[in-house]
């Protein structure tokens, strides 16, 4: 058998040349970096899939049904001035929204939500109620909160109730005293460098007692309305408003105000016993009449 003569270097098939090719080797090379990348943006992806939970879970609102709010703790209004939270009780109902002014989205959301159903309710800020806006960001500023009033004043569009209209401030600890009364949870998410928080609006009674809690960011007028009603304990609204709530039920666990059955048909029971005691009652009118006419013919003397 001849075997190869291994002095000379052994010939290199045309194909392998071509095989490892410039193009082929930067494009080999271009798909290992990219491969890399993908890898490492992924990797963050799945850390964050890991942590975000975490946060989330102390995140939410925990109804705290008729429970006192600490109405002593200091605040500042938009104008810088230091007031109580009792300042704005007493002797309205308060719908009372938390957010924070910086926040890029959630809290307009909430607060256009606010003002599209106060402008469909006939009740006017400072004078059936007042609406109280905090923010639980301590870092949060007045001239903020000035800016915000200013700017939802001018989408509410209702001349006259800029007095019912109050954006607070405040420092951690009475920004934690009330949050915690009202059941509000939030969490400062250091991967999207903002809060997470829930969103709502809770409506208060005058005495500072929690009275209904209204989910997300669109708000039924007629919930808000029914709910000013019941925490102004009926001293505001209309007779139908009470005939409403009559007919309807405010459920806790939608935060909505809900048809009762029962009651519904006990009112059109109660309506259609008026109605047959009103045609009876006609009847029977009639009836009378009709004999007091005949009576009176029978008696008139006849012509000879």
């Amino acid at each position: 058998m001849k075997f190869p003569n291994t002095s000379q270097p052994l010939p290199i098939p045309r194909s392998c040349v071509t095989g490892f090719s410039l193009p082929r080797i930067f494009f080999a090379f271009s798909v290992i970096v990219l491969s890399g990348l993908t890898a490492n943006a992924q990797d963050l992806l799945n850390m964050k899939g890991v942590d975000r939970p975490a946060p989330l879970k102390h995140v939410g609102i925990d109804q705290k049904l008729d429970s006192q709010i600490p109405l002593d703790l200091p605040f500042k209004d938009e104008t810088g001035k230091t007031v109580k939270l009792g300042d704005y009780f007493g002797k309205r109902p308060v719908v009372l929204a938390p957010v924070y002014y910086e926040c890029p989205m959630l809290c307009t959301q909430i607060l256009n939500g606010l003002v599209r159903s106060l402008k469909a309710v006939t009740f006017n800020p400072g004078q059936e109620f007042e609406v109280v806006v905090f923010s639980f960001d301590a870092r949060d500023t007045s001239a903020l909160a000035a800016a915000k009033k200013e700017s939802y004043l001018k989408r509410y569009d209702r001349p006259g109730t800029a007095a019912g209209w109050h954006f607070l401030t405040g420092d951690l600890e009475s920004i934690k005293a009330l949050t915690n009364a009202i059941g509000f949870r939030y969490v400062w998410d250091v991967h999207s460098n903002q809060f997470a928080h829930a969103s709502g609006v809770m409506v208060i009674t005058p005495e500072g007692r929690v009275s209904k809690y209204f989910y997300g960011i669109d708000y039924a007028s007629k919930d808000i309305r029914l709910g000013l009603i019941e925490a102004a304990q009926n001293k505001i609204g209309s007779p139908v408003d009470q005939l409403l709530l009559f007919c309807y039920h405010w459920d806790a666990s939608t935060g909505k105000y809900t048809a009762t059955a029962m009651n519904i048909l006990r009112m059109a029971g109660g309506a259609t016993v008026l109605l047959l005691g009103g045609f009876v009652i006609i009847m029977l009118r009639r009836d009378v009449k009709e004999k007091g006419k005949r009576a009176s013919l029978s008696a008139r003397p006849t012509d000879a």
